[in-house]
């Protein structure tokens, strides 16, 4: 059996029970605090967990920057997208999973400790790489402990290198071109899952700008999440994004937040809810803002 969207604590343990294809990544981060998250992996994680660190596996940091703060690469040096995270080639990414000794045929199941703000970017990742079987843990790492799942410290032995193949994307990546097009059209409605005083402006403290691109939404990506710490039932999930979409069509939505990551558990709720794929804006507010000639609203 293979899992897309969500896994659970039980079936993650039955899938390590069977002896299933599997590949666990710890996704764990802090942005004011980059090298954190690895201690914390260092200080626990699930047994045989790889660590995917937001900063080098995960995002592209080749070349110089160069206008309005673009990291300037060529070939498969050069980032897919802007912003202060901006995705790696999809050649580059393919290098690391397959040092990772992750392939074509394995299950891969992505969590943090963080309320999903980072492993759903390796989620999204895979899902641009062509892979559709993988999932995130429901409740991260914490609801894992409380299940009684096994947990180790330290390194962990490296795995064989495998040869991990590009296949068609399976969602969409819009570009800064495409947003800037569209904007004010039924065709594109962005949703941003930034906080909200950051979306209205009174405050920002990671950008050159504050505000948000003209006519976005707000859905702070933490809403998806009920008090349990899992995602809310997707009748919950879709009653709440179709509230905030107020008639427009859900397959026009593009996400973004600051940098392209916690937008990813918006796209996924989306998924969860039965609300189809979604686009999303890697570069997002972070490259949006980067050029002054770029229309700004706030409130």
């Amino acid at each position: 059996m293979s899992y897309t969207t969500l896994i659970s604590s039980e079936q993650l343990q039955a899938l390590l029970a069977n002896g299933a294809p599997l590949r666990i990544f710890d996704c764990t981060f802090d942005l004011m605090q980059p090298h954190a998250g690895e201690q914390q992996y260092l200080e626990s994680h699930i047994t045989g967990a790889v660590y995917a660190n937001l900063d080098t596996a995960l995002s592209a940091r080749h070349g110089a920057p160069g206008a309005h703060g673009v990291i300037t690469a060529t070939g498969t040096d050069a980032p897919a997208s802007g912003g202060r995270h901006p995705l790696p080639s999809r050649e580059k990414f393919a290098v690391w999973l397959s040092k990772v000794g992750f392939s074509n045929n394995m299950q891969a199941v992505v969590y943090d400790r963080n309320g999903v703000n980072y492993c759903g970017r390796l989620w999204w990742m895979l899902k641009w790489a062509g892979h559709a079987n993988v999932a995130v843990l429901d409740g991260g790492l914490q609801a894992w402990a409380a299940t009684g799942g096994q947990l180790a410290s330290g390194e962990e032995p490296e795995n064989f290198q495998s040869n991990f193949v590009l296949r068609q994307s399976l969602l969409d990546l819009v570009a800064t071109k495409t947003i800037a097009n569209n904007l004010g059209c039924a065709v594109q409605t962005v949703v941003d899952a930034r906080s909200a005083p950051r979306f209205r402006g009174d405050v920002e403290p990671l950008d050159p700008a504050a505000g948000h691109i003209p006519g976005a939404l707000n859905r702070p990506f933490a809403s998806n999440i009920g008090p349990d710490g899992k995602f809310k039932p997707a009748a919950v999930l879709k009653a709440e994004f179709e509230t905030l979409l107020a008639g427009r069509d859900p397959a026009s939505v593009v996400h973004q937040c600051g940098s392209g990551v916690s937008a990813v558990p918006n796209l996924l709720a989306m998924q969860i809810a039965g609300l189809g794929a979604t686009g999303l804006y890697a570069g997002s507010w972070s490259d949006w803002c980067s050029d002054p000639s770029r229309p700004v609203e706030k409130g």
